[in-house]
């Protein structure tokens, strides 16, 4: 990675609103006493030989929630977790094998809150050596790189959508090869493309 665009990416960082899976979709209005759950994924920047990447999982089709659904590592912040940092440290160290220690964490990108109650904490990293991926059975079907170029790329992405529960939902998606990156992992990813310097 360029020290150009490492100072882009880390400029992303506090940048800007957060977001919602209703930015698309005003006509569906979260509720005004809602309680979110507070939850953390890492936007985990690898180094590669044809330049840096990201990694994702694709979720266990045999999970009950957003089965086979590609997704940062990441999940709720328990009471035992220093912070949103910490739990998606944690949670990437679970799920794909990345020790926290070889994450230097540069900060967090704007909050981002899902139809489901959540909250979630994009906490950006850098991976500081090549591991070995190690997918947790229960949770995580399959670990993949995308290029960072791909993902911090506005024109890449589209705006789709689907019928649920029983109105018309838009969201963005960011395609890569046979990987369909869509809702609440594609719009965090939207929101750091957003906000680099160009």
């Amino acid at each position: 990675m360029t020290p150009e665009f490492e100072r882009k990416l880390r400029g992303a960082l506090g940048r800007g609103e957060g977001t919602s899976d209703y930015d698309l979709n005003p006509a569906l209005e979260p509720a005004s006493e809602r309680r979110l759950r507070g939850a953390a994924v890492l936007v985990a920047i690898a180094d590669a030989p044809g330049g840096p990447v990201v990694l994702f999982t694709r979720r266990s089709a045999a999970l009950v929630h957003h089965p086979g659904q590609i997704a940062f590592p990441g999940g709720k912040i328990d009471a035992g977790d220093a912070g949103p940092e910490a739990a998606a440290l944690r949670e990437a160290h679970e799920e794909i094998g990345l020790e926290p220690g070889n994450v230097e964490v540069w900060g967090r990108l704007p909050m981002h809150e899902t139809v489901t109650g959540f909250a979630v904490c994009p906490v950006l990293g850098r991976v500081r050596d090549a591991f070995p991926w190690r997918p947790e059975r229960g949770e995580v079907d399959e670990i993949f790189a995308v290029p960072l170029s791909h993902v911090t790329d506005p024109a890449m992405f589209t705006v789709q959508w689907r019928e649920w529960r029983g109105s018309v939902r838009r969201y963005y998606a960011v395609p890569w090869g046979p990987y369909y990156i869509w809702g609440a992992t594609a719009r965090m990813l939207r929101c750091l493309a957003e906000r680099m310097d160009r």
